[in-house]
């Protein structure tokens, strides 16, 4: 097909070509960027087609390569983390071989993990948007005491106290989630307001060096009971066929699909290296730990499980559901989520409500761990030790990345920390030196993955 001069193969002049502004040709590339971001979490929340051409099963040598490539890419998520809880567990079980590895010592261990990683759990939601909760710690605080003045001076149920302390929480979150989104103000202003005042809620709730026993046997039991052995070893086994089901299913589902998957020997060596881990911890906790041989003291702490279904619970949330969905793509572009259709002002305020609901969970824990709510409930380091936990876990700084497991991962790595330098004799400030530095070293790895990602183009 011949052209005449100053034609373009289409027909059109190029004088007509040349007519267009200046502006406008810039404007171009960035709107198509934009569109291309558009359209690309349109596929992701499920209003695409999302049609996708048959892919083979790659080997298991394949596989593995594929993982390697997306560690030098920068997509490393949980396994620094992992990698540092194991060296610490192999390094304090070495040095104290007597204390550190016993039964007893790991449900200790558990624990005193056990509100943090609650408290992690729903910070993260909130990280995932690159925002900030100042006020977390000490909305748990504020919350515990709520519930235990309706199990003390009200004589409530223990349902019904720990029901309005739940709901106490979802208030604070609901107040900081309405001046975020729709007032305009940044979450580090608005949570920093929150945390000084919820501060003097709760030392208007319990009084000047006072404190509220929290007796009820139920609320006591959840961070100082035990799962009869029984149980827990069916606890144990259900939540590893569970999880065995959800990966071969996912990778069945992505098979008929013809989407792109793992290979089915990294799924089943994923199942398996989960499955050891569950089944060693259940055995551990299901010895005899008491110091007197007539007393007997078994089973997994009630908060291990609790911990458990929240995983899964907020797991499923996060990665099998369209809310879920959204909120990965307004912290990763909230202006391209807000023109793919998604409600940005809602997203924001849903995860402050998510993450002080947790908060007041998380204090309702360490009240019954501590038989006591004070009026420095859920102040100090607490929130510093949430923010720490899910950073450590893998959960992103800047927004986008990040999930539940990330909490647990990163809550259980500070609480090895503080039992191990404390079976070691070493004061205070070694621990926190010990535990800022690691934070330190989990922001910086944050850092330089986010900028392969970006150089990678993922």
């Amino acid at each position: 097909m011949s052209t005449t001069p100053g034609t373009t193969p289409d027909g059109s002049t190029a004088a007509a070509g040349a007519a267009q502004s200046a502006p406008e040709a810039r404007a171009r590339p960035a709107q198509s960027d934009e569109h291309a971001r558009i359209a690309e979490l349109a596929r992701a929340t499920g209003t695409g087609t999302g049609l996708t051409e048959p892919t083979s099963e790659p080997t298991f040598r394949e596989g593995v390569t594929a993982y390697l490539q997306r560690l030098r890419g920068g997509d490393i998520g949980s396994l620094p983390a992992l990698l540092g809880l194991a060296v610490l567990f192999v390094l304090f079980s070495a040095l104290r071989p007597d204390t550190f590895p016993t039964a007893l010592n790991i449900a200790n261990l558990l624990v005193q993990a056990s509100s943090i990683i609650v408290l992690a759990m729903g910070l993260t939601f909130v990280l995932l948007l690159g925002d900030i909760d100042l006020s977390a710690g000490v909305a748990g605080g504020t919350s515990a005491a709520v519930m235990a003045i309706g199990l003390g001076s009200a004589g409530l149920p223990w349902y019904v106290a720990v029901v309005l302390g739940l709901l106490a929480g979802v208030v604070i979150g609901t107040v900081i989630g309405l001046f975020v989104a729709r007032v305009g103000i940044p979450s580090f202003v608005v949570t920093l307001a929150l945390f000084l005042a919820l501060q003097g809620v709760t030392l208007r709730l319990v009084g000047q060096g006072g404190t509220i026993a929290v007796r009820d046997p139920v609320v006591v039991a959840v961070a100082n009971g035990n799962v009869p052995v029984a149980l827990g070893w069916v606890l144990a086994v259900v939540a590893v066929l569970a999880y065995a089901a959800v990966n071969l299913i996912s990778w069945a589902g992505k098979r008929r699909r013809g989407l792109t998957r793992d290979n089915i020997g990294v799924v089943v060596l994923r199942v398996l290296a989960v499955a050891a881990a569950v089944l060693a911890v259940t055995a551990v906790l299901s010895q005899n730990r008491a110091r007197i041989p007539s007393f007997v003291l078994a089973g997994m702490p009630y908060s291990v499980p609790l911990i458990a279904v929240l995983l899964v619970v907020l797991t499923f949330v996060l990665g099998r559901t369209s809310y879920g969905r959204h909120i990965y793509a307004v912290g990763g572009s909230p202006e391209a989520a807000r023109r793919a259709g998604i409600s940005v002002q809602g997203i924001r305020v849903s995860v402050f409500v998510i993450g002080s609901a947790l908060a007041a969970l998380s204090g309702i824990i360490e009240a019954s761990r501590l038989n006591s709510v004070a009026p420095g409930s859920g102040g100090g380091n607490t929130l510093l030790l949430g923010v720490g936990a899910a950073v450590i876990g893998g959960t992103s700084l800047f927004g986008g990345r990040g999930k539940v497991s990330n909490a647990v991962i990163g809550g259980l790595v500070i609480a090895v920390i503080a039992n191990g330098l404390g079976l070691l004799g070493q004061q205070a400030y070694v621990n926190f030196l010990v535990t800022g530095g690691v934070l330190l070293l989990a922001a910086a790895v944050d850092a330089v993955s986010r900028r392969r990602r970006s150089s990678a183009g993922r």
